[in-house]
Parts: C-alpha cells; sequence; structure tokens
C-alpha cells in the first residue's frame, strides 16, 4: 500500500549522517547511534525521518555518489529491520533515488527542486511524493548577498514553474510538496517575511514544507548558538502551523509534537 500524507500536520525528524550539517553533523560515530536516534525519533511520536548524506549548509560542498551511499546505504537498510516508519531522503541525485527504492522510501526532498527531470520521473513511477525547494544559486554561494526583484512573488513563481514541471511530468498533484527554502539564498529579514506571508504559497499546494529548526534566523532574534535555539524555533515553528504549513521538519521531535498536537487541538 502506497504511502499518504496523514490528515493532521506532520512532524518530520531531520537525521544527517554527515560531517559538516551546521547542528548535528558528525553527532552519530556509527551506524548503532544512528539507529538508536532513530527510534527515539520514533518512540517521541516522529511521523517522517528526513534523512540526508550531503550537507546544504552555506558554503558546503557536493559529495559524490559513492560516498553519499555509503553513509545513506547501511542507516536505511537498518531501519527497515525494525521499522516501517515514513523515510524521506534528502538528495539531489537520481542515482541515489534508484538504489534507495528498494528499502520502501516514500519521499524525495529535492533542495534542487527537481532540476533533473530523471528523479521526477523516478518519483513518479514508484508512486512517491517529491518535495521541491526554492533555493538562490548554490549551497556554496546561495548566502553571498541575495537579492529579490520581489521576493515572494519570485519565490512564487519559481514554485510554481517547479510544480507545473512535475505535474506535466505525470506527477498526482498530490504527491507534490513545496518548501520556500528558509536560509537557501536569503538575508534573515527574507526569512521573517516569507514566515509572515506562507500562506500564499497554498495557491501553489496545500502541501507546504518548513525547515526553520535552529537555524540564523532563530539566532538573530534570540543571540543563541544553535545548540541553545530550541525556544525559539518552536515559537516559530508554531507560527508556520498557524500561517499553513502541513509538515514541519525539526531536530527536536518530542516538544515539536507536543506543540503541534497543543495547537491541532485547540486552534485548528
Amino acid at each position: 500500500m502506497k504511502y499518504k500524507l496523514p490528515d493532521h500536520k506532520s512532524i518530520m525528524g531531520i537525521l544527517n549522517v554527515t560531517p559538516d550539517s551546521f547542528y548535528d553533523g558528525g553527532k552519530y560515530k556509527n551506524t548503532t547511534e544512528v539507529i538508536n536516534r532513530i527510534k527515539q525519533m520514533i518512540e517521541q511520536g516522529v511521523d517522517i525521518i528526513d534523512i540526508g548524506a550531503e550537507s546544504t549548509r552555506p558554503g558546503s560542498k557536493a559529495v559524490s555518489l559513492d560516498e553519499e551511499l555509503r553513509r545513506l546505504t547501511p542507516v536505511i537498510s537498518e531501519i527497515r529491520k525494525f521499522s516501517d516508519i515514513p523515510i524521506s531522503i534528502d538528495t539531489t541525485k537520481a542515482d541515489v533515488i534508484k538504489e534507495l527504492i528498494k528499502y520502501n522510501i516514500q519521499i524525495v526532498n529535492d533542495v534542487s527542486a527537481g532540476s533533473d527531470n530523471e528523479i521526477i520521473n523516478l518519483a513518479r513511477e514508484n508512486q512517491l511524493y517529491i518535495s521541491l525547494m526554492h533555493m538562490q544559486k548554490n549551497p556554496l554561494t546561495m548566502q553571498d548577498k541575495p537579492e529579490y526583484d520581489n521576493l515572494i512573488a519570485d519565490i512564487f513563481s519559481f514554485l510554481k514553474d517547479k510544480y507545473q514541471n512535475c505535474v506535466n511530468l505525470g506527477i498526482n498533484p498530490s504527491k507534490i510538496i513545496i518548501d520556500p527554502g528558509f536560509g537557501f539564498g536569503k538575508t534573515i529579514e527574507h526569512n521573517f517575511t516569507i514566515l509572515k506571508n506562507l500562506d500564499v504559497f497554498k495557491k501553489i499546494s496545500e502541501n507546504i514544507l518548513v525547515g526553520i529548526s535552529r537555524k540564523s534566523m532563530i539566532g538573530a532574534v534570540t543571540g543563541k548558538e544553535p545548540n541553545d535555539r530550541l525556544h525559539g524555533s518552536i515559537a516559530a515553528e508554531s507560527i508556520a502551523i498557524f500561517n499553513g504549513a502541513r509538515i514541519i521538519r525539526v531536530h527536536d521531535i518530542e516538544p515539536s509534537v507536543l506543540m503541534k498536537n497543543v495547537i491541532e487541538k485547540m486552534c485548528i
């Protein structure tokens, strides 16, 4: 049976098996530690686990296909020995998806927004969700003085075009997720403007993904380093839910699940 996003808001847990991600890069020394973290996420109520093996933090460099698969495959194969938790793969490489489809993955989280049609075709053929993220330039250069003619209109146009390309290639619209890309080629002010205007993007799709956990926009307001940005992250994520986000991508599962449950019970 193919996966369907739940009707309620979803908490997507971040699991980076990288040495250089901005918050949890290098945190897990071996597969056993990674799996223990995944089991903890599941116990805390995560809906989806997003696993990435190539950092996209500002200034990061690409890794090879072989290295990405070397980091991902042992983790994914081990998860499937004990859980059918929905898995999202954070990658821009079609060959990564080809290799991991056999492990019953559910989502392709593509920060290049389907720039390679092959990854879109794989999603269609295997009935996977595909998440399309806006990014100006690339991770190495994206924070080099980002500028827009009209921030919201420019991002909207980009995501609309990418969404339409997926539809044209045969993806069911219900399988398309859009992500405005907080921190990907945006200033701090850009990020907060997007958060305030998030509901605009529902004109493209109701499936809006927001990833703001512990990012620099939180640090700019709180004056805290990544390790101390939990409270600011939860506040910003609650605003994202109010403004239309369907999926919240987070580092901190339990507090995010509790926040989401309270909002859904009392306000939505």
